[in-house]
């Protein structure tokens, strides 16, 4: 099997369950984004420690996008062949998200101003994936269905990318901490 299949040379991508848009349409920009927060994780979790507390959760974190990005990539007359939890996000995934920021925010302390990234490379990468995330939020808003659990998904994952930088810091820099020049 060849990587290339050149059906995309002319502008065009194939969607889940058949049909072919632009590549600039609302669809591909949102699950791009969203393939690009995966990516990002990946680096983070690429600087973890290899089968570690924190890399599961992220190997757990990227099989979720997948879900996630097979959502995206279905036209709305599709959506019903869709499967909650394996090809479209379900209440469940959210809650293991919000489960991990509420065992995770019991184990430190959390900062009461903002945070000058960069305290820890692993917590670095994982505040640079928050906000590819974050981007990825953005640009699902006009893909993503009234339906859909694409949005509080995300949500909750940017804010638990943050929880787990500043759990991986374990003290954070504030800005106010910073020294003024």
């Amino acid at each position: 099997m060849k990587i290339y299949t050149r059906t995309g040379d002319d502008g065009t991508t194939g969607l889940y369950y058949g049909g072919r848009v632009r590549k600039d349409d609302p669809a591909p920009v949102a699950y791009g984004d969203v393939d690009e927060a995966q990516s990002a994780i990946g680096v983070a979790r690429a600087h973890a420690e290899r089968g570690g507390e924190l890399d599961l959760l992220l190997v757990a974190l990227e099989r979720d996008l997948w879900v996630l990005m097979s959502e995206l990539a279905t036209e709305p007359e599709n959506q019903s062949k869709l499967v909650g939890g394996s090809t479209k996000v379900d209440g469940p995934m959210v809650e293991r998200v919000e489960a991990a920021i509420d065992a995770y925010t019991a184990r430190f302390e959390m900062p009461t101003e903002f945070v000058v990234p960069g305290q820890d490379p692993v917590a670095a990468f994982l505040d640079l994936a928050r906000t590819v995330v974050r981007r990825a939020e953005r640009q699902c808003l006009p893909v993503a269905g009234p339906e859909s659990l694409v949005l509080p998904y995300l949500n909750r994952l940017s804010d638990l990318l943050w929880t787990l930088a500043r759990w991986v810091e374990g003290e954070s820099l504030t800005t106010r901490s910073v020294a003024p020049g």
